[in-house]
């Protein structure tokens, strides 16, 4: 599965601030670590922000700060705030869905879905701050 380039910033960023809640790093530094783009990161942070995930620290030696719960959320909750992993809405349809084979497919990709919305919503910032730990 790939994700979109601002779900991924924003689960680093997220990642990065909440292994150390009491610390609060600036868009540039996150940036720089992970190599992507500031502007770009900034974007995401703040909609970070408006979810009531990070708060925005101002002024001099300002930045970002996590103030969620590690327990409590959620890949699912951050994946959610940039992109949908939803079957297709009710109605919609591509092309070839409406023969057998496009049937079975649909159920497939529906099945398929449903699997990574559930997993994602199993998995809380403290089980992946645990992996994180093993990686480093």
């Amino acid at each position: 599965m790939k994700l979109q380039k601002a779900t991924r910033c924003a689960l680093f960023a997220i990642l990065e601030l909440a292994g150390d809640p009491g610390r609060q790093m600036s868009a540039h530094e996150i940036a720089e670590k992970y190599g992507i783009s500031t502007n770009h990161l900034a974007k995401v942070l703040r909609s970070l922000g408006r979810a009531g995930l990070l708060e925005a620290v101002r002024g001099a030696g300002g930045g970002y700060r996590f103030s969620g719960s590690v327990k409590r959320t959620t890949l699912l909750d951050v994946i959610q705030l940039f992109e949908t992993i939803d079957p297709l809405a009710r109605g919609e349809r591509e092309d070839g869905d409406g023969t057998p084979g496009g049937g079975a497919l649909c159920q497939v990709l529906t099945e398929i879905e449903d699997i990574a919305r559930a997993t994602f919503a199993s998995i809380s910032l403290e089980t992946m701050l645990k992996l994180v730990d093993k990686k480093g």
